[in-house]
């Protein structure tokens, strides 16, 4: 039987090798394995189409196992992150593929302080995947509920926006949200720091995210930022956990030179721990 979790979660193409039922039975080994049952998990998602189809079937498991299951509705990762750390949940989990073209969709799993299962807690999870009907299935009263939690991304905004001001910025920036969950939060977030935002791809319509645009297709932003004169550019990707820049003269910076750019930074005001960067 193959390995279902990967190197950053499950994924594949949604309604062929991820299912509703694949959902649905990581909701009730979610439920047992990390919340023993009682508690509360939050589940996330970016703007594929199929995002709303899984989440449901999340929801449905995690409930019909005991489980509260928080709905965050559009974030990036990095939202779901916090808010599966701050103390609320026992567990967290983005429905996304990332950079992946629409038509997959992936289920990354996150402890209570909001960090990616290690090995091990993922082969426990998947051992009670595969017999989730086993699983304990409590009545009437002991059935989890379904909680709206879309407020809770104020939190990561707050938080963000936090380190925004303290930057101070009076650049003209142009931003590529790839059509996916990054424009629920980032244009404001760099508005914060003073910077004139210029969005584009931000009309998500289901199929469209990462497509000819975001970080794995830079080459349109940049040409944007070349024509239009922007002092700098962001490529996000579809669920905003990664980005890569473009420089006022329309060229690529990769993510490896920003981890430079940001080091040396650090380095300089004495902010860098052990004068230290783990790649």
């Amino acid at each position: 039987m193959p390995r279902l979790f990967g190197t950053d979660g499950i994924r594949g193409v949604a309604n062929v090798d991820l299912r509703p039922t694949l959902a649905y039975a990581l909701g009730r080994a979610a439920a047992v394995r990390l919340l023993d049952g009682r508690g509360a998990m939050v589940v996330g998602q970016d703007t594929r189409r199929s995002g709303d189809m899984l989440v449901a079937a999340l929801v449905a498991g995690g409930t019909s196992a005991g489980a509260d299951v928080h709905r965050l509705g559009v974030c990036p990762t990095p939202a779901l992150a916090l808010v599966a750390g701050s103390g609320a949940f026992g567990a967290g989990i983005m429905v996304s593929a990332s950079h992946n073209p629409a038509e997959d969709n992936g289920l990354k799993v996150l402890d209570g302080r909001g960090l990616k299962l290690d090995d091990r807690d993922e082969d426990e999870l998947e051992a009670l995947i595969w017999r989730a009907e086993e699983l304990a299935s409590p009545p009437n009263a002991g059935i989890g509920q379904a909680v709206d939690a879309h407020h809770r991304l104020a939190a990561y905004v707050d938080h963000r926006l936090g380190l925004a001001r303290a930057v101070g910025s009076r650049l003209r920036v142009a931003l590529d949200c790839a059509n996916g969950s990054g424009g629920s939060v980032a244009p404001r977030i760099l508005a914060a720091t003073g910077a004139s935002v210029d969005v584009h791809f931000d009309q998500p319509d289901g199929t469209n995210i990462n497509f000819a645009c975001g970080a794995t297709a830079p080459g349109a932003l940049a040409a944007l930022v070349r024509d239009d004169g922007a002092d700098v550019g962001f490529c996000l990707d579809g669920d905003a956990d990664r980005c890569v820049a473009i420089d006022e003269r329309g060229e690529v910076v990769d993510g490896d030179q920003l981890i430079g750019i940001i080091a040396l930074d650090r380095l300089a005001r004495g902010a860098l721990a052990e004068s230290t960067v783990v790649v």
